[in-house]
């Protein structure tokens, strides 16, 4: 049973749904329109397999903030029920096995401070804060027999407080205490500085609400798993002197008692990721374990994780489907063991496919131009998929014999409201010979042989890759009038494990040829305006932005964010030390000739005379704020056209809505200068520029 408020709730947003769903006439898209789009994420299929739990994103503009609330929708796909709506984030639905609570974690105010586990019977009530963990929860996971939760949890040391603010000069304030530093590895983006114990696995009794440790402060563990009987745990862990040195993941099991000692079951050198979508699982018979194999540590981050099986027993791992040079992620045993389920990323989409474990051969299990970024499966082996298109945002459906049936419609009625450009593929060939591949983005309104002011949107990364999803920035350029080009150049995943591993240490270089190549053709089949280039990306994209304008006159405008052309400057203030370590190698030990290849663009900033835009968050310790600052400084000292924008507060990914409005604003306000001089252009307003304050 559901509780009668949330399907009141959802019973008022099926009406209000009713009321815009037929739009008097598609329109282009706009800045403010950012802001209006649901983000669904997190599908759990409940035991029963009448439910999906998930939550849904969104944007309260006023109070300029993000809010994350959970909700449910019917098998049947005729009713979505909101569970959650507090003004506080909700996160990591999670039914009991019995299926009689339904679990999330917040930070709502409660009885402790903090991330807590929250629960909700299913019979009626409203949910209750269940822990009051003084630690940090990170994870969290029911027990088969639904009498126990497996946590991941690092204890806070002390001074590490989430409500203690700086003293101000004058008063009687408490001063805070200084950062003591003694881990290798002392800086993550967001965490801030690594000050924080080691996580560690705890088994939390829900009838007596105690919870034990289970691992010891010595072993780094992520991604924890409960065999099917409940017995044992498998996990992903680091240990040894080493282990902060070297990002080298392992396959651990372990019984699921206090005092039980865990067995490490693979002994690679290489990256386990501990991503989500990463950790080791179970076969039905407890006998085996599915995990992703990954690349070695000096291409960490180039990896293309590898399918491999491994007896619980120990031994020698096999490699799955060892002709699909594809990343996969996301392995599941399916419930009779026959089979593993996992998410293949290919060339510019993402699908969920099947191998048999005896002949190993691997079957897609849906076809289309689409990105299937999650993969829910039931008891029963019924499965519930989150897709999308190019022109559809991102829902649940339910994945039955290779068809997608849709069961959530967050996004339906304000994506009828739009006209959007359409999204086509690309080949091209570098000078080099290699084949490129990309996605051109056509303005809405495209009139064949017009030519079009163009930008070239340059994808993070590197390992990652522009795909047939929904992509606000490219369709908002597209009704800005730009023909929007998405290149997955050499080191992008979705071609294979040599195409993304072959830009290691030579960041810059290859690259550069395939955007250079993709510009080249879309000018030469007329669709782009060779006098109306620009270009532009964010972190690996505002590294290439720096790199490519240093290479290449021919773009009029460029905006460079969270990037840097001088890594050298970099060693021990972002977090990759290991990287820096495994692929380039320290300074003192290589020289500086291979730091030099890879700092080009700092190095002869005085071949660059393209008009450019940095920005970056005050906070980002991924790629740290002076790597703008370097490339704003050199540019300004040599009377290029150039300007700084620092978020405040801000981390690499800008998250706070006003900011990302701006940063939107800039975009099409610098690029318009430049590309557009002869339409009127605007720049962010003074009430914009109140209101990101």
């Amino acid at each position: 049973m559901i509780n009668t408020s949330a399907f009141r709730l959802a019973v008022a947003f099926s009406a209000a749904s009713l009321l815009i769903a037929q739009p008097a006439g598609q329109r282009l898209l706009k800045v403010d329109d950012m802001h209006r789009f649901h983000d669904v994420r997190d599908v759990q299929i409940s035991p029963d397999g009448k439910w999906v739990a998930y939550t849904v994103g969104s944007v309260d503009t006023t109070a300029d903030k993000s809010d994350s609330d959970v909700w449910m929708a019917s098998w049947d796909g005729a009713r979505q029920l909101r569970i959650t709506s507090s003004p506080e984030s909700e996160t990591a639905p999670r039914f009991s096995p019995d299926g009689r609570f339904l679990s999330f974690l917040s930070g709502r105010p409660g009885k402790a401070k903090g991330t807590q586990i929250w629960m909700m019977d299913r019979t009626g009530g409203e949910a209750q804060q269940f822990t009051e963990f003084k630690g940090r929860l990170s994870s969290y996971e029911w027990s088969p027999d639904s009498k126990r939760l497996l946590l991941v949890m690092s204890e806070r040391d002390a001074g590490d407080t989430d409500d203690e603010k700086p003293a101000v000069a004058g008063n009687n304030a408490k001063a805070p205490k200084p950062i003591v530093v003694n881990r290798y590895k002392f800086k993550q983006d967001v965490v801030g500085y690594l000050i924080q114990k080691t996580p560690r696995l705890y088994l939390f009794d829900i009838a007596s609400k105690k919870a034990e440790p289970l691992t010891a402060e010595t072993l780094d563990v992520a991604s924890p798993s409960w065999s099917h009987d409940g017995n044992s745990i498998a996990f992903l862990g680091k240990e040894g002197k080493d282990s902060e040195r070297y990002n080298t993941w392992n396959v651990y099991v372990m019984d699921a008692r206090a005092g039980a000692a865990p067995r490490q079951v693979t002994h690679y050198d290489g990256i386990h990721s501990s991503a989500s979508r990463a950790q080791p699982e179970w076969s039905p018979d407890g006998t085996r374990l599915v995990y992703l194999q990954s690349s070695g540590a000096k291409l960490g981050a180039y990896n293309m994780s590898r399918l491999a099986v491994v007896a619980v027993a120990g031994g020698e791992p096999k490699l799955l489907a060892s002709k699909l040079d594809r990343s996969v992620s996301a392995p599941r045993f399916t419930p009779d063991g026959s089979s593993i389920l996992f998410l293949v990323t290919d060339d510019r989409s993402e699908y969920p496919a099947g191998i048999s474990v005896n002949d190993g051969g691997v079957e897609r299990l849906v076809q289309g131009s689409r990105v299937i970024s999650t993969l829910a499966q039931g008891k029963d082996g019924r499965m519930a998929a989150l897709a999308s298109t190019d022109t559809t945002h991102s829902e649940i459906h339910a994945l039955e014999n290779g068809a997608l049936r849709t069961l959530t419609h967050h996004n339906d009625a304000l994506m009828a409201e739009f006209k959007f450009g359409a999204t086509e593929e690309f080949s091209c060939k570098a000078k080099d010979g290699t084949e490129v591949h990309g996605l051109i983005t056509k303005p809405a309104d495209y009139e064949a042989g017009r030519k079009y002011p163009t930008l070239l949107r340059i994808h993070g990364g590197p390992n990652g890759q522009d795909a047939h999803s929904f992509n606000f920035e490219r369709q908002l350029f597209a009704a800005n009038g730009y023909v929007v080009v998405a290149v997955n150049y050499r080191g992008s995943s979705g071609r294979g494990e040599k195409y993304q591993r072959t830009i290691a240490a030579d960041w810059g270089n290859k690259e550069v040829v395939d955007l250079q190549a993709a510009m080249d053709h879309v000018v030469t089949i007329g669709l782009a305006d060779p006098e109306r280039l620009g270009v532009g990306g964010w972190s690996y994209g505002g590294i290439l932005t720096d790199a490519i304008i240093a290479k290449d006159h021919r773009f009029k405008a460029a905006t460079s964010g969270a990037g840097t052309a001088f890594p050298i400057a970099l060693y021990g203030v972002d977090q990759y030390i290991m990287q820096y370590n495994e692929e380039i190698g320290p300074p003192w030990k290589v020289g500086l000739e291979p730091w030099a290849k890879i700092s080009y663009a700092f190095l002869h900033a005085d071949q660059i005379t393209t008009p450019t835009l940095f920005l970056g968050g005050e906070k980002d310790f991924n790629v740290p704020l002076v790597g703008g600052e370097q490339m704003y400084q050199a540019l300004a000292s040599l009377g290029v056209p150039t300007e700084l924008v620092v978020y405040p507060g801000q981390f690499h990914g800008i998250t706070r809505p006003s900011y990302q409005k701006d940063r939107i604003e800039r975009y099409l306000a610098w690029y318009a200068k430049y590309l557009k001089a002869s339409e009127k252009t605007a720049t962010p307003t003074d009430a914009t520029a109140s209101a990101a304050k």
